[in-house]
């Protein structure tokens, strides 16, 4: 029961964080015309920004296993939260871009409860492979924390 619950509050917990990526607050003053930066179509690259840098792509591979139907929340080129049919797979490819380059970027998948033969809850298996090897793993849903890797070029 305790591992159900602290699965239950992870996903509350990943779930009320994403939900507060990506809201910025934009300017509310409209700029003058006499403020504009000078873009980099304008004159080449801006004075002090370096060119945009990619590596290389990997394909990423999310898999929650079991029977029945779960919620799944993963963590890829965006964030996704979903009921998904068990047993699931996603793939993504996913390319490093500037900074990113140089600190990496998390890939994660947190699988819901399925039910055990002697019918408590835990957490689904999953397993995140990278370019085909398997890189994360939460030993069959032994352990009840979510499968995360640090993907670096």
């Amino acid at each position: 029961m305790r591992k159900t619950a602290t699965l239950a509050i992870t996903l509350l917990a990943a779930a009320a964080l994403l939900t507060g990526c990506g809201s910025e607050k934009k300017d509310e003053g409209a700029a003058k015309a006499g403020d504009a930066k000078p873009s980099a179509s304008e004159g080449g690259t801006a004075k002090g920004s370096a060119p945009d840098r990619k590596g290389a792509p990997h394909q990423v591979v999310f898999e929650v296993g079991g029977t029945g139907r779960s919620q799944v929340m993963w963590v890829g080129n965006t964030n996704h939260f979903e009921q998904v049919t068990l047993p699931w797979t996603k793939t993504e490819t996913v390319t490093l871009e500037d900074a990113e380059l140089d600190v990496g970027v998390t890939v994660s998948v947190v699988p819901g409860s399925v039910k055990r033969a002697d019918g408590m809850l835990q957490a689904a298996p999953c397993t995140i492979k990278v370019d085909g090897k398997q890189v994360a793993d939460n030993q069959n849903g032994a352990s009840d924390k979510l499968c995360e890797y640090k993907l670096k070029n």
